[in-house]
């Protein structure tokens, strides 16, 4: 993007009602936040994204983003399963809701590309808290998803059965297929949130005395890491092979790179590093039984392989072997008065008791486009999603939408679908015909 249009969408960047969630303010918001993603994630892979980072922080927009974070958060546990009860709901096309579940992909992702930054961290200000508490939340439901054993992999939800701007077409997706769409999305959010933490933990020197207390105390994030040490919900064996998530992807790990640590296994150590070995934090965290026999749990993965490739994590290796044989002194009760965070609180008393109401009214209002609206609104995305920015993205070339392999050809109508040969165009015609004419 241009520095001069980079600036007009993040000045355009404003909060929205939950009740406006899918209207056509609300879209023309997510068309901004998506432009910013894209641009942040090209940025950062050239090393040029501290023109979004200086904007971000002169217009006061991390708090914003950080409140349609949670906004969005809250549409997916209160309205969403009530849209997908409604008798009468029956869309023509459900991409309008895959675009709300997307939203808080997107989120997640700007921030993640941004938090890197000391100054993102600080321009928050009390919206820390919010965003610590939105990781908490998401990180619980990793470790709880690792504990039942519930990976979410490939062969439950391949990529290509997810909504894209394809699935524009007459016939509807079923609640089911929609709500496997989301728990899938659901799963890379909270790895997202697990980085976003990370950098937070990285200005703990910095941070408002609530956001440690909050950390430390509150949420017992050093624990909560220990689990996810344990449990590693990004890795899971198959028919007796090892796979890993990275990249979006479940991909089958060779044996000579099982004991290779990936990037999410390294922002979980970096996260205890920051957490355990910070003075301050050392003397706000409550050293008792409990806790320490949680932390020591880490001894048994501190492996000479592991420390070759994460060399910090000797500090972390001569702390533990310490705290095994003392008993630190308690922490320290200072009477200050807390800050608590406000915005999941402020939306759910300001909705309580509207969950319904709100939901007929998406459906009337937003998820019920006529076909023109439909054929627009795919226009839009279309220039949203521009094929060359998409190219510029995607880590792997264009696969076959057909058989899979890689592909050179596109439609020439709507250039959206990949093909490998002119019979897999033709076989998939029929599928693709009303999604093109709505594109094209």
């Amino acid at each position: 993007l241009p520095p001069a249009e980079a600036e007009a969408l993040v000045r355009a960047l404003q909060g929205t009602e939950l009740r406006d969630i899918g209207g056509r303010g609300w879209l023309r918001q997510h068309e901004y936040v998506e432009k910013l993603n894209m641009h942040g994630i090209l940025s950062a892979s050239a090393g040029q994204e501290q023109l979004l980072t200086e904007l971000l922080v002169t217009h006061a927009k991390i708090p914003v983003l950080i409140g349609e974070l949670i906004s969005v958060e809250i549409w997916k546990h209160k309205i969403f399963p009530v849209l997908c009860r409604l008798e009468d709901f029956k869309p023509r096309s459900t991409f309008p809701i895959y675009v709300v579940l997307h939203h808080e992909a997107s989120i997640i992702n700007l921030l993640e590309t941004v938090f890197f930054y000391k100054e993102i961290c600080e321009s928050a200000e009390d919206s820390i808290l919010d965003l610590i508490d939105y990781c908490h939340r998401k990180l619980t439901l990793l470790a709880a998803r690792s504990t039942k054993a519930q990976a979410v992999t490939s062969a439950e939800l391949r990529a290509e059965d997810l909504a894209s701007p394809s699935s524009m077409q007459a016939d509807p997706v079923p609640p089911q297929e929609l709500q496997k769409q989301a728990e899938m999305m659901e799963f890379e959010i909270s790895l997202k949130a697990l980085s976003v933490l990370r950098f937070i933990t990285d200005q703990v020197d910095s941070l408002p005395l609530s956001a440690l207390t909050r950390m430390l105390n509150t949420h017992n994030l050093p624990c909560l890491l220990v689990e996810l040490v344990e449990h590693c919900p990004w890795s899971c064996w198959e028919a007796g092979k090892l796979k890993k998530f990275e990249n979006g992807t479940w991909h089958v790990v060779p044996p000579e790179d099982q004991v290779k640590m990936t990037k999410l296994d390294g922002q979980v150590w970096l996260a205890l590093l920051n957490l355990l070995l910070s003075p301050e934090c050392q003397r706000k965290y409550h050293f008792d039984g409990f806790n320490k026999s949680q932390l020591l749990k880490l001894r048994a993965f501190l492996t000479d392989v592991l420390i070759d490739q994460l060399p910090n994590l000797v500090e972390m290796q001569r702390f533990l072997s310490y705290l095994a044989v003392t008993e630190p002194a308690p922490p320290k009760k200072d009477l200050i008065l807390e800050q608590v965070p406000v915005i999941w609180d402020h939306i759910l008393k300001k909705n309580s008791g509207k969950w319904e109401a709100i939901a007929k009214h998406q459906v009337k209002h937003a998820f019920s486009p006529t076909e023109e609206e439909l054929k627009l609104q795919a226009r839009r995305w279309a220039q949203t999603y521009s094929l060359d920015m998409m190219e510029a993205l995607a880590p792997d070339k264009p696969r076959c939408r057909v058989c899979g392999v890689e592909a050179a050809k596109r439609c020439s109508r709507c250039r959206n679908e990949w093909y490998c040969t002119r019979a897999c165009q033709v076989q998939h015609w029929q599928k693709h015909k009303p999604a093109c004419n709505l594109m094209a």
